[in-house]
């Protein structure tokens, strides 16, 4: 059995996580000690890493729960997994094109600057406003 803080480093979950998504219901409640502190067992540990895992592939909590809740049933067709994962693939190439116009608006007017003083300054100017943008960002 793990305490808290053995599940924290060995998971590379912060503790508070570990009380959140114990109260979100993503991982059962902690078994505890006659001292009362919380004790986790490996399913847990292995809960807890499929968790971290997820979120750091950006799924959301909504998302990590479902597939929670179809990990319980392994005889179900996989069709809504993958539908989960097309969906977090579809949203993360959107953020990615979005921080593509980012990149190329800011490299845009962070080079348009010839003034050697705030008051001629491009960049302070095309922050202030947004008509001196190349495109919608």
């Amino acid at each position: 059995m793990l305490t808290i803080g053995d599940l924290s480093r060995r998971t590379g979950v912060k503790v508070p996580t570990i009380r959140y998504y114990e109260q979100m219901g993503l991982i059962a409640p902690a078994e505890r000690s006659e001292g009362n502190q919380r004790r986790y067992g490996r399913s847990e540990r292995e809960r807890l890493s499929f968790i971290k895992h997820a979120r750091d592939l950006g799924m959301t909590i909504e998302s990590i729960r479902e597939l929670i809740d179809l990990s319980a049933h392994p005889e179900r067709p996989c069709d809504q997994a993958d539908r989960i994962a097309t969906e977090q693939l579809k949203s993360v190439r959107d953020r990615i094109e979005k921080l593509r116009r980012l990149e190329h608006e800011l490299e845009r007017i962070s080079t348009q600057c010839s003034g050697d003083q705030i008051r001629d300054c491009y960049v302070i100017r095309a922050l202030a406003n947004h008509d001196l943008c190349e495109s919608e960002h």
